[in-house]
């Protein structure tokens, strides 16, 4: 009789102590995903919570076949990191950072190929990833160079190394799926849209495989993000080619994005530097426009076509009597060289410390041009 008292009594004790860690496992496990902050069961009433993050981008990813070449270390293998290292930490300081891979990356299985019907080699989506890119724009005039079975195979690599994409896509539902990144309790959604694609048609059976700007088409996704997203970022391909200052089109349907939700706009295509000014939309809130980010690696040597850079910009977000607060702040932008010596030795460098006697503009008139309409 003993013997059974004392073996319940250690069956009680025993269940007790198991349901307990599972209490505190189911509670560890909550804090978890919710960062490890205490389980609120009251309004957070009239306390300030603030967090923020910094979103950059950078420009036009434009593999010429002169630059493969001069990355290229055996038959088949490319490596471009050498390339982007002078330059990899201040890519390294935003929370998030985006690049419009301009090119496909289809690889040597399809054959590369420069300008005019550029597919490159894998190992720059690689390097871009290694050097801190989060997240790259596909839509623009070359998404079909080499067909929609280029596209599917250069987006078949993103996905292999995990790097996230948006623009382009494999299949209806990939396109209806809007790009979510969070940081610091901050959600951000990635949108992009190129004017055209040379003149290359869309398939009819894949009307999926790249967006094309569309008011409406933009207007209904936007209201989707806004349902999703703290920030809508929108990654453009617009313009015209070697024109320092956005056309009458560009600016139009910047404010129209902006009216519709758009927070931040990262403009491509032009291949040289347009300015970064703030806009307004209709509840007076201001949004942050780059016209256009110029190339960041690329073959084309002309003037200004070999300069870039990397702008960036603080999202502030505050929540205070249950209601939150988005805000922009410091917009920055941090210029770069694209060296090269008679088609060879790319690599990318601070413009201020470019080093280079051919470099005929400066790093003050870069920034001026740059900087001066946010004043």
């Amino acid at each position: 009789m003993i013997k059974k008292n004392i073996l319940a009594a250690s069956a009680f004790i025993i269940l007790a102590i198991v349901s307990a860690a599972i209490i505190m496992d189911a509670k560890e496990k909550q804090q978890d995903e919710i960062g490890m902050q205490p389980i609120r069961t009251t309004p957070i009433g009239d306390k300030k919570l603030e967090s923020s993050i910094t979103i950059g981008a950078v420009g036009d990813i434009l593999i010429h076949d002169r630059v493969y070449n001069d990355a290229q270390t055996s038959k088949k293998t490319y490596n471009f990191k050498p390339m982007l290292e002078k330059i990899t930490p201040e890519l390294l300081k935003p929370d998030i950072l985006l690049a419009n891979q301009e090119t496909i990356v289809a690889g040597t299985s399809i054959g590369l190929s420069g300008y005019p019907a550029f597919n490159s080699p894998h190992e720059i989506a690689d390097a871009l990833k290694a050097a801190g890119v989060d997240i790259v724009t596909t839509a623009n005039n070359h998404a079909l160079d080499r067909g929609t079975e280029g596209q599917i195979k250069s987006l078949a690599y993103l996905k292999k190394i995990k790097m996230p994409y948006v623009g382009t896509f494999t299949s209806a539902k990939d396109q209806q799926t809007i790009r979510m990144m969070k940081k610091n309790g901050i959600k951000v959604a990635f949108l992009s849209y190129t004017y055209g694609t040379n003149g290359i048609p869309i398939p009819k059976k894949q009307p999926y495989i790249v967006n094309i700007i569309d008011k409406n088409n933009m207007k209904k996704e936007i209201t989707q993000a806004k349902k999703q997203a703290d920030i809508i970022v929108m990654g453009i391909h617009w313009g015209n080619e070697y024109e320092r200052f956005p056309n009458t089109d560009q600016k139009e349907l910047a404010q129209f994005l902006v009216n519709e939700g758009v927070n931040i706009i990262f403009g491509g295509h032009p291949h040289v530097l347009q300015h970064m000014e703030w806009l307004t939309n209709r509840e007076g809130k201001k949004a942050l426009v780059v016209y256009s980010l110029g190339n960041f690696l690329s073959g084309q040597d002309e003037e200004y076509r070999n300069i870039g850079g990397l702008a960036s910009v603080t999202i502030k977000k505050t929540i205070k009597n249950n209601k939150t607060e988005i805000q922009l702040e410091n917009p920055s932008f941090f210029p770069t060289y694209n060296y090269s010596n008679k088609e060879k030795d790319y690599e990318l460098r601070p413009l201020e410390e470019a080093n280079d006697k051919r470099l005929k503009h400066s790093y003050k008139e870069i920034m001026g041009h740059m900087m001066q309409r946010l004043q």
